[in-house]
């Protein structure tokens, strides 16, 4: 009897990993998530039982492909930093998955990856240009032409890009400057010792954050040039949330006349974009 063809799909971020099974290239499928465990060795076994409890037993595996936080070596099978999955760098990631899914996998930065799938079936389709930030523990992005990841030497860091280098944003001695250290969920928690979740909308920080936030966009937009800017992450499509109407205001006005503002949307994804921008690569789009 012939048996089916199936694509695995996985999402793997600082804390949570998500597995798809699909038989068609058009949808994730079944999903399966876990808390991503910070060694690299248990996370490995536990995603080799996740997997097994996805399939019926029969599947064949065509391909596979998906995202991980950090930057990743020149060769894609690693990862050379994480904050958080320490343990993770420098090992064998996309090797170890390719023995325990038996087929080839493709590995990708987890927000570049979901990048692909904002672009190719989110808030970024019918865009040629697609620039993707997220904004959640951390600040990344990347940009997308014509449906395509762009190429990069090393990968895509924007939030590391410095803001406030005289410190005339948050003030002298307040050690941040970078994007990143001015409006991610971790910086915020440094910074008023509780998680955003647990400031109250209303509160005039999260218009602050907007403001912070519209700098970078505006570095985006004269070096990405991109038709639409989507932004995704708990920090921007949560509850309580960056507002929206805030960073495009904050966005007109840090940019003056210089330019017009693209569309500037919310992810519509949520937690699968990464297994949508999963699909995007096994489909070749």
């Amino acid at each position: 009897m012939e048996t089916n063809m199936y694509y695995v799909l996985f999402d793997i971020g600082g804390t949570k990993t998500r597995i798809g099974l699909t038989p068609s290239l058009d949808t994730v499928g079944e999903t399966v998530s876990f808390s991503t465990p910070v060694h690299f060795e248990d996370a490995m076994a536990l995603f080799a039982e996740k997997f097994q409890s996805l399939r019926a037993g029969e599947e064949r595996i065509a391909g596979a492909a998906g995202g991980i936080r950090g930057p990743l070596s020149h060769d894609h099978g690693s990862i050379v930093h994480n904050d958080i999955l320490k343990d993770w760098v420098g090992k064998p990631i996309r090797d170890t998955l390719a023995g325990i899914i038996g087929a080839p996998v493709s590995l990708y930065n987890d927000t570049a990856i979901v990048a692909l799938g904002e672009a190719h079936f989110g808030a970024g389709k019918g865009y040629d240009i697609v620039a993707y930030h997220t904004v959640s523990t951390g600040v990344g992005g990347a940009r997308i032409v014509a449906g395509s990841l762009d190429e990069a030497s090393m990968g895509f860091e924007p939030g590391h890009q410095i803001i406030d280098a005289d410190m005339t944003l948050m003030g002298a001695g307040n050690g941040a400057d970078t994007l990143e250290e001015l409006i991610s969920g971790t910086a915020i928690e440094q910074r008023f010792h509780k998680k955003p979740y647990e400031i109250a909308q209303n509160d005039p920080l999260w218009d602050e954050l907007a403001h912070y936030l519209a700098y970078g966009l505006k570095n985006t937009i004269v070096y990405w040039s991109p038709d639409v800017i989507v932004l995704g992450g708990s920090m921007m499509i949560g509850d309580p949330r960056i507002p929206l109407a805030a960073v495009i205001a904050h966005t007109e006005r840090v940019l003056g006349d210089f330019m017009p503002v693209p569309a500037i949307l919310d992810a519509t994804l949520a937690d699968k974009g990464g297994l949508y921008g999963a699909l995007a690569v096994l489909a070749g789009r």
